[in-house]
């Protein structure tokens, strides 16, 4: 089984790719399934194999221990890493080719909480990767761009999964394509850029940052896809094959 985890911000688009990506693989022939770690989502466009809010309640959780929806998204999750033995048995008795994992909304709950880390770590699998979603619409600034790249490399870090960058919303930004991408291929062009927007301080620590994430080697390129459309999928698939599958794609 190869595990493809789906994170990004708030709105980034991750249950539609999950959904699409599930299209794809199961037209090309693939056993795919889908697991849902968000226990706060009230609906998704996929049907999920396993879906964590099988195993705790929000609504429950407010009532019981008198939370707001922010505290009681925190308890959640903790107590989903307590049913992993559970999740993990689900998985098992589906046993599919590929496990799309869609990550819950709050980027943090996956990243930066030990419970979020401990899902992602015992979740068994022979291969496993993450998919980073910059979200088109805000990052049409380069130091919005930046401030997304910066993000992406610390939840890389901190997940310790190979990552494959992808733009959403393509179908969206229009002509802000081409400067996204220039952005992410070409240092000079961004801090070009970046000096045309910032001033002062901003400039010094926007431009600091941007060459930290040049030299541990993010600046490699996003791949510009579009979950309308479904441009983009057939490059996302490839990059995605090259880490779970030694470069074999899925047969059309």
């Amino acid at each position: 089984m190869k595990t493809i985890f789906i994170s990004g911000t708030a709105g980034s688009g991750k249950s539609l790719l999950t959904s699409k990506l599930y299209e794809y693989y199961t037209k090309n022939g693939a056993f795919t399934s889908v697991l849902n770690l968000d226990p706060g989502v009230e609906s998704l466009p996929y049907t999920c194999d396993v879906d964590v809010k099988d195993f705790v309640d929000i609504v429950s959780i407010m009532q019981q221990y008198d939370l707001g929806p922010n505290g009681a998204l925190i308890m959640a999750n903790d107590l989903i890493a307590s049913k992993i033995d559970d999740i993990r048995e689900e998985v098992d008795r589906i046993n599919p080719d590929y496990l799309i994992v869609d990550t819950p909304g709050q980027v943090e709950l996956l990243a930066y909480r030990s419970s979020g880390k401990f899902l992602v770590e015992n979740i068994a699998s022979d291969e496993k990767t993450n998919i980073f979603l910059f979200d088109g619409a805000l990052i049409t600034t380069p130091v919005n761009f930046v401030s997304i790249a910066l993000l992406a490399t610390s939840i890389r870090l901190r997940l310790n999964l190979p990552t494959t960058n992808v733009v959403t919303k393509t179908d969206l930004i229009g002509n802000k394509l081409k400067d996204i991408l220039k952005w992410s291929t070409s240092l000079p062009t961004l801090e070009n850029a970046i000096s045309k927007e910032a001033d002062g301080d901003t400039y010094t620590l926007t431009t600091n940052i941007l060459r930290g994430l040049n030299l541990s080697g993010f600046a490699q390129g996003l791949i510009p896809i579009s979950n309308v459309t479904g441009e983009g999928f057939v490059n996302l698939e490839g990059a995605l094959s090259r880490i779970l599958n030694l470069g074999e794609e899925v047969e059309d």
